[in-house]
């Protein structure tokens, strides 16, 4: 059982889904129900990268899973979680639990699913739930499968971005900033080093086209937004356009 202060004088809510107006100036309790010891479930990742998830209408609502490759999975074991709803001012709020099933699956989909180019299918993040505790040493052993799946489907993850960074590079005129680091981190595993926009460069100072106003690579004697060319340009004579 926990009791909750009142509110601050800036309104500021004390949980989430709870709103100063709901108080009246009393004191509100919140009753948590005992927790089921075995609701558990495990999230496995073979993605190379830490991921924070945070649920703001939920507690507890905080995870994090460490980096984690096919040889050496990464795992985090969640229970069940809880919002309170607001059903009278006079009595306790009302506990809503969610299970671990509902609370592993919300975490796996909405970080896989804010990714550029992950269509929850063939092409995703190596992120995926199992029902029940697993010890991090059995995870290759009882989901080797599962494991040798998810390697597939995030390397076709990784050769979307690939791709998506080949049509941004040469779009752009060769602008590092439209490469994202996982475009850089899908090529590596990947072993695609000889792509370009891997390598080491220096970002340029982008100025204002005289012209038009947009901005451009000064390394460049034409205008990408207008297609002016810079007289004081050192290649400018040597541009010819087709007829």
């Amino acid at each position: 059982m926990a009791d909750f202060p009142d509110p601050s004088p800036v309104g500021n809510p004390i949980m989430a889904g709870i709103t100063p107006m709901q108080y009246h100036g009393k004191q509100r309790r919140a009753v948590r129900a005992a927790k089921n010891p075995i609701d558990r479930c495990t999230i496995i990742s073979i993605f190379p990268k830490e991921i924070d998830e945070v649920k703001h209408t939920i507690e507890p609502g905080k995870f994090r899973i460490d980096a984690g490759t096919f040889e050496n999975p990464s795992i985090l074991v969640v229970g069940s979680s809880s919002w309170w709803k607001d059903i009278d001012p006079d009595q306790p709020l009302l506990e809503i639990p969610h299970s671990s099933i509902q609370v592993a699956d919300s975490v796996v989909k909405d970080y896989c699913n804010s990714k550029l180019g992950c269509d929850m299918g063939d092409a995703m993040p190596g992120v995926f739930f199992v029902l029940g505790e697993v010890a991090q040493m059995e995870v290759k052993v009882k989901y080797r499968k599962k494991l040798e799946e998810m390697r597939i489907k995030q390397d076709n993850w990784y050769m979307i971005l690939v791709k998506m960074a080949d049509a941004l590079w040469a779009r752009s005129n060769n602008n590092p900033i439209v490469i994202s680091d996982e475009m850089r981190l899908g090529a590596r595993s990947l072993h695609l080093d000889d792509k370009s926009w891997l390598k080491d460069f220096r970002l340029v100072k982008l100025i204002e086209c005289k012209y038009c106003g947009g901005m451009r690579n000064p390394s460049f004697p034409i205008c990408p937004v207008c297609k002016a060319i810079d007289p004081a340009h050192p290649l400018a004579n040597e541009i010819k356009f087709a007829i």
